[in-house]
Protein backbone atom coordinates (compact mmCIF):
# COMPACT_ATOMS: atom_id res chain seq x y z
CA UNK A 1 0.00 0.00 0.00
CA UNK A 2 0.88 3.43 -0.59
CA UNK A 3 2.01 6.62 1.63
CA UNK A 4 -0.82 8.10 0.27
CA UNK A 5 -3.30 5.39 0.84
CA UNK A 6 -2.11 4.65 3.93
CA UNK A 7 -2.51 8.69 4.49
CA UNK A 8 -5.73 8.14 3.06
CA UNK A 9 -6.59 5.63 5.71
CA UNK A 10 -5.48 7.64 8.57
CA UNK A 11 -2.62 5.88 9.23
CA UNK A 12 0.58 8.24 8.91
CA UNK A 13 3.76 5.86 8.01
CA UNK A 14 5.97 9.05 8.08
CA UNK A 15 8.58 10.15 10.49
CA UNK A 16 9.10 13.75 11.48
CA UNK A 17 12.14 13.48 9.28
CA UNK A 18 10.41 12.89 6.03
CA UNK A 19 7.87 15.60 6.00
CA UNK A 20 9.03 19.43 5.73
CA UNK A 21 9.22 21.61 8.23
CA UNK A 22 5.56 22.57 9.38
CA UNK A 23 4.25 25.67 11.19
CA UNK A 24 0.74 26.62 11.81
CA UNK A 25 1.30 29.98 9.73
CA UNK A 26 2.57 27.72 6.91
CA UNK A 27 -0.60 25.53 7.40
CA UNK A 28 -2.74 28.53 7.54
CA UNK A 29 -1.21 30.32 4.45
CA UNK A 30 -1.74 26.71 2.61
CA UNK A 31 -5.21 26.40 3.60
CA UNK A 32 -5.79 30.46 2.79
CA UNK A 33 -4.44 29.55 -0.54
CA UNK A 34 -6.23 26.69 -1.54
CA UNK A 35 -9.83 27.83 0.24
CA UNK A 36 -9.74 31.50 -2.17
CA UNK A 37 -8.71 29.08 -5.20
CA UNK A 38 -11.68 26.97 -4.67
CA UNK A 39 -14.21 30.21 -3.73
CA UNK A 40 -12.44 31.80 -7.12
CA UNK A 41 -13.80 29.05 -9.20
CA UNK A 42 -17.40 28.86 -8.19
CA UNK A 43 -17.29 32.25 -8.66
CA UNK A 44 -15.69 32.16 -12.31
CA UNK A 45 -18.41 28.78 -12.78
CA UNK A 46 -21.65 30.50 -11.62
CA UNK A 47 -20.62 34.07 -13.96
CA UNK A 48 -19.93 31.37 -17.19
CA UNK A 49 -23.64 29.95 -15.61
CA UNK A 50 -25.11 33.37 -15.63
CA UNK A 51 -23.57 35.25 -18.66
CA UNK A 52 -23.84 31.86 -20.55
CA UNK A 53 -27.36 31.78 -20.19
CA UNK A 54 -27.75 35.50 -21.10
CA UNK A 55 -25.74 34.79 -24.03
CA UNK A 56 -28.45 32.52 -25.55
CA UNK A 57 -31.09 34.79 -24.50
CA UNK A 58 -31.80 32.54 -21.11
CA UNK A 59 -32.26 34.86 -18.25
CA UNK A 60 -30.92 32.27 -15.28
CA UNK A 61 -31.50 33.34 -11.58
CA UNK A 62 -28.34 34.21 -10.23
CA UNK A 63 -29.10 32.05 -7.15
CA UNK A 64 -29.27 29.25 -9.43
CA UNK A 65 -26.47 30.36 -11.31
CA UNK A 66 -24.80 30.01 -7.54
CA UNK A 67 -25.96 26.66 -6.80
CA UNK A 68 -24.99 25.19 -9.97
CA UNK A 69 -21.20 26.67 -9.75
CA UNK A 70 -20.83 24.99 -5.70
CA UNK A 71 -22.18 21.68 -7.64
CA UNK A 72 -19.93 22.09 -10.19
CA UNK A 73 -17.16 23.58 -8.73
CA UNK A 74 -16.92 20.82 -5.72
CA UNK A 75 -15.28 18.30 -7.73
CA UNK A 76 -13.55 20.13 -10.37
CA UNK A 77 -11.68 21.62 -7.69
CA UNK A 78 -10.50 18.75 -6.65
CA UNK A 79 -8.83 18.02 -9.82
CA UNK A 80 -7.92 21.83 -10.67
CA UNK A 81 -5.91 22.23 -7.37
CA UNK A 82 -4.52 18.93 -6.42
CA UNK A 83 -0.94 20.32 -5.80
CA UNK A 84 -2.98 22.97 -3.30
CA UNK A 85 -5.02 20.21 -1.19
CA UNK A 86 -1.42 17.95 -1.25
CA UNK A 87 -0.09 20.77 0.12
CA UNK A 88 -2.21 21.28 3.05
CA UNK A 89 -2.57 17.57 3.53
CA UNK A 90 1.46 17.60 4.15
CA UNK A 91 1.43 20.61 6.36
CA UNK A 92 -1.04 18.72 8.36
CA UNK A 93 0.54 15.79 8.37
CA UNK A 94 4.01 17.37 9.57
CA UNK A 95 2.33 19.55 12.27
CA UNK A 96 0.69 15.90 13.17
CA UNK A 97 4.16 14.43 13.16
CA UNK A 98 5.51 16.78 15.32
CA UNK A 99 2.54 16.82 18.10
CA UNK A 100 3.18 12.97 18.03
CA UNK A 101 6.84 13.36 18.58
CA UNK A 102 6.70 16.05 21.44
CA UNK A 103 4.13 13.96 22.73
CA UNK A 104 5.90 10.64 22.94
CA UNK A 105 9.02 12.75 24.37
CA UNK A 106 7.01 14.04 27.02
CA UNK A 107 5.71 10.11 28.08
CA UNK A 108 9.20 9.63 27.85
CA UNK A 109 10.13 12.02 30.34
CA UNK A 110 7.15 10.97 32.63
CA UNK A 111 8.29 7.67 32.88
CA UNK A 112 11.67 8.70 34.05
CA UNK A 113 13.37 7.80 30.65
CA UNK A 114 15.29 10.04 28.49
Amino acid sequence: MSRAQNNARGRNDETPEDLPAASPAKLALALFGYTVARMLLVVVVAAVILFGGRAVGVDVPFIVAAVFGVLIALPLGMFLFKSLRLNVNTQIAAIEAQRRARHEDLQARLRGGK
